[in-house]
């Protein structure tokens, strides 16, 4: 039996907004990770989740990606958790239009059996890592996978095992995957993780090619630097729970990130960059 590829959903309603949390908690064993975390994403609303190790980004990451759940309310609100206006998804639906890249995702594509570039960007269409022998793919979906590459800057290195690639390289082959789709938002866990200086501005600027387009970036990180000039709305996370909530302005001062990391944090901001770094 041949696998096809999964239809966009038709069934999004008009004007839905990418995320919305409504005071959503996780527990994990005894231990309360997030604690009636709220939030709002709509589309074009660019946002960054900020906070130290240990804080709940990668639970929050894990919730939106509907890898785990939340606590079942007692309050008789609504759904807690909602993609797109739907709380219920079929993951491979899901991520036609929210596309995932992080490096916990690399590492499974860098590792074990060996997986060429090309092949690895065209498997997003499967929602599966690689092709298999009854994946069929056709002459459109060659094209935008080739289109996505050339997006990203990353379509030179087609032919390549992704176990030879750069970290800074990987990682833009795993976003040109993400965007065979034309997802309508990326979630982007820690994506500058292991990258050098310059493979890290590098990457900035296609994230920020990918903002000016139409795509919605969420961006999760602990690195005030990452966060690109388009991004508007920050969510500063502290001990599970939102410390503070708004514009790059009103949450990336020196106050109120010393409180988020425990030590005390200057702030400069250098053109439309921000930087922090310990007083």
């Amino acid at each position: 039996m041949s696998l096809s590829v999964i239809p966009p959903p038709h069934d999004i309603a008009a004007g839905a907004s990418v995320l919305r949390i409504d005071n959503a908690s996780v527990m994990r064993g005894q231990r309360l990770i997030l604690d009636r975390l709220s939030l709002q994403v709509d589309a074009g609303q660019h946002t960054a989740i900020l906070g130290a190790n240990g804080s709940g980004k990668s639970t929050l990451v894990q919730l939106i990606a509907r890898q785990l759940y939340p606590l079942v309310r007692t309050d008789g609100g609504g759904p807690n958790v909602s993609v797109f206006g739907r709380d219920r998804w079929n993951v491979s639906e899901l991520r036609q239009l929210l596309g995932i890249v992080s490096p916990a995702l690399q590492l499974d594509y860098t590792s074990d059996a060996p997986l060429e570039v090309f092949d690895a960007v065209v498997s997003g269409f499967f929602s599966a890592r690689g092709l298999g022998l009854d994946h069929q793919v056709s002459d459109r979906m060659r094209e935008q996978a080739q289109q996505a590459l050339q997006q990203i800057g990353a379509a030179h290195l087609i032919g390549r095992p992704m176990a030879t690639l750069s970290t800074g390289e990987a990682r833009r082959v795993l976003i040109a995957r993400a965007l065979v789709h034309q997802p309508r938002a990326l979630l982007l866990d820690e994506p500058c993780a292991g990258l050098d200086m310059a493979s890290r501005r590098r990457f900035l600027e296609n994230l920020r090619e990918l903002a000016r387009g139409g795509t919605t970036l969420m961006l999760v990180t602990h690195h005030v630097e990452e966060i690109v000039p388009e991004i508007a709305q920050v969510l500063l996370l502290r001990e599970g729970r939102v410390l503070r909530q708004g514009s790059k302005a009103e949450v990336l001062t020196g106050p109120t990130l010393s409180e988020a990391f425990g030590m005390p944090v200057q702030v400069q901001r250098h053109g439309d960059y921000y930087a922090a770094t310990p007083a």
